[in-house]
C-alpha cells in the first residue's frame, strides 16, 4: 500500500509541474522571456522561486540526515544555507540586477571586457551545475526506491525528462512558475507530516526523559572540530554568492531594488522551512539508529513515518514526504539546468532561443550520464562540496567585480583557476584517503577556509600587478551597478 500512495504522489507532483510549465509557455514568446523572464518577476513570486530551487536535495533530505549522524554539528548546515542570503543581500543582489545581463558569464564580459575571461566562466558554471544537479538525482533515486520500490535508475530519467519539457516549454518564465508552486508544495509535504508525528509521539513520551536523551543524542558521535566547522560555515556563506541557478533569479527582477525586496523575502521563506527539516532530523536521532535510517541517514525523512505510525496513516505520510522530495529534485535542477543552458546556448549557440532549447537537451542528458556512472555521498556532504568550489571561484569574480574598480581580466582568471585547482585538487585527494582525524586530512576535506581566501588573495595581487589593464569605462559599469535606478526602468 505504501508503494502505491508513493507512486501515485510522484505522478501527482510530476503531472502538475508539467501542467504549472504549460501555462508559461502560454507566455513565453521572446528570448528575454527564456532568459530572464523579460525581467518582470515581482519580489514575492520571484522570492518562492528561489526557494523552490535553492531547497535541494541536501535541504528537503540532506539536512535531516546530518543531524541523525552528526548531531548538533549538522545544525550549521541549514544556518549557512539561510545566512548565505543575507550576504547576498548585502553584496550582490541589486547590483548584479542592475548589470543587464542575461547570465554569470555575461557579467564577466561586461564587467571586464574579457573573452577568455567570459569562457572561463562559462566552464565554471558547466562544472558547478553538473556537480550540483548529480546529487539531485542521486536523491531521486534513493527516494524512489525507498518510497516504491521501483529501481533506482528510473528517478533520475523521470527527473531529467520532466525537467527538460518544464524548461523547453517557456524557459525562465515556465521555470519561475514551477519553482514557486513547489516551493509551498515542499514546505506543505515537510510542515503535514511533521505535526502529526509530533502529536503522534508527545503524549505518549515521557518529557524530561526525551529531553535527556536528545541532549545526550545531540552532542554524540560525528561532531566536527573546530576547523572544519569554520570551514563549512565559510563554504556556505561564501558559496551562496556564486551559484548559478540562484545568481541568476535575480536578472528576472524587474529593478536592483525589487531584488533586494526578494532577497529579504527569501531570507524569511528559507528560515520558516528550515525548522521542519531539523525537527525531522532531531526525531530521526530519537527513533532511529545513530548510524542512521537502514544505514542511509538521508532517508530518514522518508522512513520516519513507518517508524513511528501504523497503517494506512505511516503509508499516506510516507508518499505525502516522497511527493515532496521529488519536488525539491525538479525544483533545484529545473534551476540548474536554465543556468547550465543559458550559459551554453550563450557561448555555442549564438543566445538564440532554438540555441536554448538545444542546450536545455544537453543540460539534462549529461547529468543522467554522469550520476549513472557515480555512487551517491551524503546529500548534504555532496552539496557542500559544490558550495566550497563555487566560494573558491564564482564568488571572489563577483565580490571584486561588483566592488572593486582595479580588478583586472588577468586577475581574475589567476585568481579562479587557483580557487578551482586547489578546491578541486583537495576534494579528490580527500575522496581518495582513507579517513583520518589528522589535521591535515581535516585541511583537504574541508578546504574552504584556506583555498577561498587564497583565490581572493592571487586575484587582487595578480590584478595589482596588472593596474595597466583595467579596463576603459570602468567607472560607467561601477556606476550602473552601484546607482538606484528609477522604479519604472525596465531593460
Amino acid at each position: 500500500m505504501t508503494q502505491t500512495f508513493s507512486v501515485i504522489a510522484l505522478l501527482v507532483v510530476c503531472l502538475a509541474t508539467v501542467l504549472v510549465a504549460v501555462h508559461g509557455l502560454r507566455l513565453s514568446r521572446t528570448t528575454s522571456d527564456f532568459y530572464v523572464a523579460s525581467r518582470t518577476v515581482r519580489p514575492w513570486w520571484n522570492a518562492s522561486a528561489i526557494g523552490g530551487e535553492y531547497l535541494s536535495a541536501a535541504s528537503f533530505l540532506g539536512v535531516a540526515g546530518l543531524i541523525v549522524v552528526s548531531g548538533q554539528s549538522g545544525l550549521w548546515f541549514p544556518i549557512g544555507y539561510t545566512a548565505g542570503y543575507l550576504m547576498l543581500l548585502l553584496f550582490v543582489a541589486a547590483p548584479l540586477r542592475r548589470s543587464r545581463a542575461y547570465t554569470l558569464p555575461d557579467f564577466a564580459q561586461i564587467r571586464l571586457r574579457s573573452t577568455a575571461l567570459r569562457k572561463l566562466t562559462t566552464y565554471l558554471v558547466v562544472v558547478i551545475c553538473l556537480l550540483y544537479i548529480v546529487p539531485q538525482l542521486h536523491g531521486a533515486s534513493l527516494t524512489l526506491t525507498v518510497a516504491t520500490g521501483l529501481p533506482g535508475w528510473v528517478g533520475p530519467i523521470l527527473v531529467a525528462a520532466v525537467v527538460c519539457l518544464t524548461v523547453i516549454s517557456g524557459g525562465m518564465r515556465s521555470v519561475t512558475f514551477v519553482q514557486a508552486f513547489q516551493y509551498w508544495l515542499k514546505l506543505a509535504a515537510l510542515v503535514i507530516p511533521t505535526i502529526f508525528l509530533l502529536t503522534r509521539i508527545i503524549p505518549g513520551d515521557d518529557p524530561a526523559l526525551r529531553i535527556t536523551q536528545l541532549g545526550d543524542r545531540l552532542g554524540g558521535n560525528g561532531t566536527l572540530g573546530l576547523y572544519e566547522t569554520i570551514s563549512i560555515i565559510i563554504a556556505l556563506l561564501f558559496g551562496t554568492l556564486g551559484l548559478p541557478h540562484v545568481l541568476v533569479r535575480f536578472y528576472t527582477n524587474p529593478t536592483g531594488q525589487a531584488a533586494r525586496s526578494t532577497t529579504v523575502i527569501v531570507l524569511g521563506l528559507l528560515s520558516i522551512f528550515y525548522i521542519w527539516p531539523v525537527a525531522l532530523g532531531i526525531l530521526g536521532r530519537l527513533y532511529t539508529p545513530v548510524t542512521g535510517a537502514q544505514g542511509n541517514a538521508d532517508a530518514t525523512v522518508l522512513l520516519l513515518p513507518g517508524t513511528i505510525l501504523e497503517g494506512v496513516a505511516a503509508d499516506v505520510l510516507t508518499a505525502v514526504v516522497a511527493g515532496g522530495a521529488f519536488a525539491a529534485f525538479l525544483s533545484t535542477t529545473s534551476g540548474l539546468v536554465v543556468s547550465l543552458a543559458g550559459a551554453v546556448s550563450q557561448e555555442f549557440f549564438s543566445g538564440t532561443v532554438r540555441g536554448f532549447k538545444i542546450s536545455t537537451v544537453i543540460a539534462t542528458s549529461a547529468p543522467v550520464l554522469v550520476a549513472a556512472l557515480t555512487s551517491s555521498l551524503a546529500l548534504a556532504g555532496a552539496i557542500g562540496n559544490v558550495f566550497a568550489f563555487t566560494a573558491s571561484t564564482i564568488c571572489p569574480l563577483l565580490l571584486l567585480g561588483i566592488w572593486w574598480r582595479r580588478l583586472t581580466a588577468v586577475g581574475a582568471i589567476a585568481g579562479m583557476l587557483t580557487g578551482a585547482i586547489s578546491c578541486a585538487l583537495s576534494l579528490l585527494i580527500s575522496g581518495l584517503l582513507v579517513e583520518s582525524s589528522e589535521p591535515a586530512a581535516a585541511l583537504l576535506r574541508q578546504p574552504a577556509a584556506w583555498s577561498v581566501p587564497l583565490a581572493f588573495v592571487v586575484m587582487v595581487l595578480v590584478s595589482l600587478a596588472t593596474s595597466d589593464r583595467v579596463p576603459r569605462g570602468v567607472e560607467r559599469i561601477l556606476a550602473r551597478l552601484h546607482v538606484p535606478e528609477q522604479s519604472t526602468l525596465r531593460d
